[in-house]
């Protein structure tokens, strides 16, 4: 069974998103997914100051499996970038909800986190 923290919200598309107590939100990819994927090889963020739109590409992670797209959570400016993954992408494998977060937001509405899915359900869609 998949680790599935509680206090995060979840896509469908297996993205997590983690509100911060400055108003920020963390960004990375499930334990689900880093699993399904197998040893990760290779990971893009976005550039610092992009803006994102709720759903749109943000990034590309590549294993020895496939190559996945991935889709922000919610619309906001990424503000931080996990530059450490440029040489070890293999923390996603390691640590998927630690160290192995790949951006950080300002959300353009700090409400919309509210939208995604819970543990629960996250837990049910991948159950």
């Amino acid at each position: 069974m998949s680790n599935i923290p509680a206090e995060l919200r979840y896509t469908k598309s297996h993205e997590w998103l983690k509100l911060e107590s400055d108003g920020t939100v963390t960004v990375g990819i499930t334990d689900y997914a880093q699993n399904s994927l197998g040893d990760i090889t290779y990971v893009q963020v976005p550039k610092v100051g992009a803006n994102l739109k709720a759903g749109e590409t943000f990034g590309v992670v590549e294993s020895v499996k496939a190559a996945s797209d991935l889709y922000s959570p919610v619309a906001g400016t990424v503000v931080a970038v996990n530059g450490a993954l440029d040489g070890a992408p293999e923390t996603v494998n390691k640590s998927s909800y630690v160290e192995g977060w790949m951006m950080k937001l300002k959300p353009a509405d700090p409400a919309a986190a509210g939208g995604l899915l819970d543990a629960a359900a996250y837990a049910q869609l991948v159950g």
